[in-house]
């Protein structure tokens, strides 16, 4: 999977189980072609854990850095629909990371993800960065694996939370966020566990604490979708 653009939002959060079912209709059927809807927004895709059964990853790809502050985006986030409305508190531990694409390698859409989230140790970004880039090209290119890729949290000056925000609560944030995707989810999860382990990603320059999730992928859809339904 080759990220499409120069930015994205990350983002994971559970949702409980007597909520899932319409949390499956209202993403796929509502929220996504709205947020396709948005210029600069070039795919969205929806992945579910395959070690906690209420939790998701969403990943938002996108044109350029700039699409996070546009009106198009903002006046979205800031004029949530009735059924956003309703939706929006029931999503639990919400992590939204607005970011960069550092390094992206690989192509198509794959059916396992792994997510890995991590920071630079102090003064050790140029070092982390130098290490990880050709190791995600190389990684890209194994057999099980179709795309590996580095995103940095950077998030945009804004003034206010918004509405969207206000109706969650709180939301955190990941720093570096490594993505591994394939055809084979084993092969994922030995590349994501061998490669990007606490200690293999200290001895490059990474802090200690890192964290990993598994997914499987439960939809996708670009803005051709659209013009189908």
């Amino acid at each position: 999977m080759s990220l499409l653009g120069k930015a994205a939002v990350a983002m994971w959060w559970s949702v409980s189980p007597e909520r899932r079912s319409e949390f499956g209709d209202w993403h796929s059927h509502e929220h996504f072609p709205e947020r396709m809807n948005i210029p600069g927004f070039r795919r969205g895709s929806r992945w579910t854990s395959t070690r906690d059964a209420e939790s998701f990853f969403v990943l938002y790809e996108l044109e350029q850095y700039d699409t996070l502050t546009s009106k198009g985006y903002l006046d979205r986030l800031n004029a949530p629909t009735p059924w956003s409305t309703k939706m929006m508190p029931h999503h639990r531990n919400m992590v939204r990371s607005q970011c960069r694409t550092a390094a992206s390698f690989g192509g198509g859409v794959a059916t396992s993800l792994a997510t890995i989230t991590l920071s630079p140790a102090d003064g050790k970004e140029a070092e982390l960065r130098t290490a990880l880039v050709p190791a995600l090209r190389e990684l890209a290119l194994k057999p099980g694996l179709t795309g590996a890729h580095l995103l940095i949290t950077d998030t945009p000056k804004t003034s206010a939370p918004t509405t969207e925000q206000q109706i969650r609560g709180s939301d955190a944030a990941a720093d570096w966020i490594v993505l591994l995707s394939g055809y084979d989810p084993d092969i994922v999860q030995d590349a994501a566990s061998g490669r990007f382990s606490a200690s293999a990603l200290r001895s490059i320059g990474a802090e200690e604490t890192v964290v990993m999730g598994w997914y499987r992928l439960a939809f996708t859809m670009t803005p051709s979708d659209l013009a189908l339904a």
